[in-house]
């Protein structure tokens, strides 16, 4: 058991200083939740990771879902059958979800059940930056956002509760921000949760015919204008401050920033907090906007707020002032911090404000763009393919890739990443591509993202007849969150066993006839399948097998043994610096002689650039001494 075991621990009243995501593990506890499910995403991947840990402990199921759709649909029948249940997920996520979520406010729910959404300003982690408090207002269910870790627990008890004395599901937004920041958190007690339920049967109520569903959208209009009541009389939106002409009205992280941009401005304000947002309050809101001659509105992302404050004082005919990004005062677009919102504030009001410059640091950062481990098997692959179509002499190669570590394809010296849209957009794209153009086309998938939205698109292309090279990475977890285990292992959350699904019989199964399983250490065997591959009519898989290193490297710990490094041989070493450039592991550096040297701390000992496919002159040996 990990130290995650301290949030089983605390008793009522007692303080503990979490992550926010580690506040939400603990507010799932206190809610007495019985079910959880997800598909691992940063920035919501620590609330996996301590579930993971304590889930069976505490009484709750919880999976790693094939997809954010499963989990949801999952998270729903067990609502169904009268367990609390929670649906968490990266901000994306919710896209995959939002079949089933446009339809549950519908259905309504039985237990209560919130779904999590992280969404990610500035895209920190992300493909792209949407702001998921639209999916609340399209699907006519209560939005609650914390800004903070306590509110982070706080708020989702609230939100349990909500969600069962209204029947509807409840959308719960928090952003990187929330998620990453650290706090001192007061335990709540917590309540025993049950993980066994049973189901009535209702379909009249739960199978969304359009006969069913158009007499649905009118119980769900009905339970909205109730809604609407609690938003107005919600205690998680409040007033601070009190007096001022000039006011705010603020949610989620803006309202940190809003709250430490605001000492150093010559003005007071007065701040209308929202923790409930949706249904809109109109009537706390209206109430704001009569008091205060000017009212600021500041969100991180789109004008959520602001469009629905301009369209209330317009129905009311309030002549309040109203700032906010759609007359330019505010960024539209990326994380708000302190600065950002303390110089909009300054110059909306025409106020001095106090804004430290930049430190000059006087040099010129060279710039860091994120690189696959020393070690990772990733790396070998597309060394492998570089060679193949080098040797192949092909031009013009279009290279769709994927969300996931091999997404690090897309930098030099590989150069393996024209185009990537979302989880399984590789295959998809690789359709559209091998239909409309002569090139050669090789798309990449890792192993947890293959389950998750890569077969459709395989089915696609083997039914269409397409033409091109689907290369698939199993490195048997999905490492870029954390480790989750995906459906090709022998073991789920917690550690519980699990049947292993076999990525060669699945692909075989729909029909790829040209099926191939490499290890990517075995460069010449990687080679000789790639180019095998490509000349191949039809669509072809090749299976880069091998477990990610860092997981190797910490199985090897466990042993007691030592971690092998290799080293470079300066009186065999050319001085091609192949290794450095063209294999382009970080372990490996140029010396003031220009020869390749290997930095020992950075090796992870895979031994793939022994071979001389990577050090034609063979300068490359093991260390006889190991690392720890």
């Amino acid at each position: 058991m990990s130290g995650h075991r301290r949030l089983l621990d605390l008793r009522e009243g007692d303080s503990l200083f979490l992550l926010g995501n580690e506040a939400v593990a603990r507010g799932l506890l206190e809610a007495g939740v019985g079910f959880a499910a997800t598909y691992p995403g940063t920035p919501s991947s620590e609330v996996g990771e301590v579930l993971n840990d304590i889930a069976q402990e505490a009484g709750m199921y919880f999976e790693f879902s094939v997809n954010e759709k499963v989990a949801l649909e999952g998270a729903a029948a067990a609502s169904m059958s009268g367990v609390r249940s929670f649906a968490f997920m990266k901000h994306v996520g919710m896209n995959v979800a939002s079949d089933a979520f446009m339809s549950l406010g519908y259905t309504g729910v039985r237990g209560g059940l919130v779904v999590m959404s992280a969404d990610d300003p500035s895209m920190y982690s992300s493909q792209n930056e949407q702001d998921n408090r639209h999916y609340a207002e399209m699907a006519w269910v209560p939005l609650v956002e914390p800004s903070n870790p306590q509110e982070a627990k706080d708020f989702l008890v609230y939100a349990f509760e909500l969600s069962e004395r209204r029947g509807v599901p409840v959308l719960f937004r928090t952003t990187t921000r929330v998620s990453h920041m650290r706090g001192v958190v007061r335990a709540g007690p917590r309540k025993q949760p049950s993980a066994k339920g049973s189901f009535k049967r209702d379909p009249w109520h739960l199978s969304l015919l359009p006969a069913v569903a158009r007499r649905l959208k009118e119980e769900l209009l009905n339970k909205y204008e109730v809604l609407r009541k609690d938003a107005d009389s919600s205690p998680l939106n409040v007033i601070i401050g009190g007096g001022s002409e000039v006011g705010a009205i603020t949610s989620s992280a803006a309202y940190n920033s809003l709250m430490d941009a605001l000492p150093d401005l010559e003005v007071k304000v007065d701040v209308l907090k929202l923790g409930m947002s949706n249904p809109f309050p109109e009537e706390l809101v209206g109430s704001f906007l009569r008091s205060h001659k000017t009212v600021l509105i500041v969100e991180e992302l789109d004008p959520f707020l602001e469009l629905r404050t301009r369209a209330l004082a317009q129905m009311l005919g309030i002549g309040t002032r109203v700032i906010g990004k759609m007359d330019g005062y505010f960024p539209p677009a990326y994380e708000y911090t302190p600065s950002a919102v303390r110089s909009s504030i300054a110059r909306a009001l025409g106020v001095p404000t106090v804004d430290a410059k930049p430190m000059d640091l006087g040099v010129e950062l060279p710039p860091r763009p994120p690189v696959m481990c020393p070690g990772c098997p990733h790396r070998a692959t597309y060394y492998a393919v570089a060679l193949a179509l080098r040797q192949l002499k092909l031009k013009a190669t279009i290279f769709p890739n994927d969300i996931g570590c091999y997404g690090m394809g897309f930098y030099k010296p590989f150069e393996m990443g024209d185009m990537t849209l979302c989880m399984g957009s590789s295959i998809g794209t690789a359709n559209g591509f091998s239909q409309v153009t002569d090139q050669p086309v090789i798309a990449f998938i890792g192993d947890s993202t293959f389950f998750h939205a890569g077969l459709p698109a395989l089915v696609n292309a083997v039914h269409n007849n397409r033409h091109f090279l689907l290369v698939i990475m199993d490195n048997s977890t999905t490492a870029m969150t954390g480790f989750e285990p995906p459906p090709n292992v022998p073991y789920e959350a917690g550690g519980r066993p699990a049947t292993p699904i076999s990525i060669e019989n699945v692909v075989s199964a729909i029909g790829v006839k040209y099926v191939k399983v490499v290890d990517p250490y075995d460069l010449r065997g990687t080679l000789a399948a790639v180019k095998e591959a490509l000349g191949y009519s039809g669509v072809s898989v090749v299976i880069a097998r091998r477990e990610c290193a860092l997981l190797r490297d910490a199985e090897i710990r466990r042993s007691g043994e030592k971690i092998p490094v290799y080293e470079v041989d300066q009186e065999k070493c050319a001085g091609c610096l192949n290794c450095v450039q063209d294999f382009s592991c970080p372990s490996f550096y140029a010396n003031d002689k220009g020869l390749a040297e290997i930095d020992a701390e950075l090796c992870d000992g895979c031994g793939v650039c022994v071979q001389r496919l990577v050090c034609p002159p063979a300068a490359i040996h093991e260390s006889k001494e190991g690392r720890d």
